[in-house]
């Protein structure tokens, strides 16, 4: 008996992206045709310079792309300005890059905040407050960036792209700046957090091992992507399976 997979909360059809340089035009993405399943995690993988992050750019509407087609939970994203990006990225795509990007005289509660206040949210001290335990730093809260350890910054980080309770979370590379067992951590909190909410994750990432954790894994080489596959549903254990 053959499972169908979710239906798609990302498409792109013959995407490509070219920059200029001082010596001309370069071809960052080149005819990028793929499709995201809402509710799975998805590893995206590479050697670095093949792309991983512009197509990330791409798909959360940081970035535009140069031709082809990019829909995200069945809106067409180059039909929109950038105020109607904006707006449409509020709520609905959350982001957590390697650099923490914390506001330094802002506490872990205030950094939370403050982007919930900013869409208009009434509560946003006490979803604030809720979010951070649940990345475990209700004790915490009054502490500014420096101080606080580099995993307790991203755990604020994370607080802060999920607070909003987006239906997409973006990853880049999210444990590039932590040690090994703070990352480790990180990457089990990030999961675990994605799959109580039946959220969408996509993970740029080098590491093989949490590839390999993924729902499903595109590879990339040269601004293209060469692959597609399962590797949990090769094993058939799940992603929770591995650590």
């Amino acid at each position: 008996m053959t499972v169908s997979s979710p239906p798609a909360i990302i498409t792109t059809h013959n995407v490509c992206l070219t920059l200029p340089s001082a010596a001309g035009p370069v071809a960052i993405l080149k005819d990028i045709t793929l499709a995201i399943p809402r509710g799975l995690a998805v590893a995206i993988v590479g050697p670095s310079g093949s792309g991983k992050s512009s197509l990330m750019a791409i798909l959360s509407g940081l970035e535009r792309a140069t031709s082809g087609r990019v829909e995200v939970d069945g809106a067409d994203l180059a039909a929109m300005n950038e105020d109607a990006l904006a707006r449409f990225r509020r709520g609905r795509i959350g982001i957590i890059l390697q650099s923490f990007h914390l506001v330094p005289t802002m506490t872990a509660l205030e950094n939370v905040a403050v982007p919930l206040e900013l869409i208009g949210r009434r509560d946003a001290f006490e979803a604030a407050r809720s979010e951070l335990a649940a990345v475990g730093l209700d004790h915490r809260v009054d502490h500014y960036p420096a101080q606080l350890s580099g995993g307790e910054q991203q755990r604020v980080a994370i607080a802060r792209a999920l607070a909003p309770r987006p239906s997409l979370l973006f990853a880049d590379e999210p444990t590039g700046n932590l040690d090994s067992a703070t990352g480790a951590a990180i990457i089990e909190l990030i999961f675990r957090l994605q799959d109580e909410r039946a959220a969408t994750l996509v993970m740029i990432t080098h590491d093989a091992t949490l590839a390999a954790r993924a729902d499903r894994i595109f590879t990339m080489s040269d601004g293209r992507v060469v692959a597609e596959s399962s590797p949990t549903a090769a094993v058939g254990e799940g992603r929770g399976a591995a650590s």
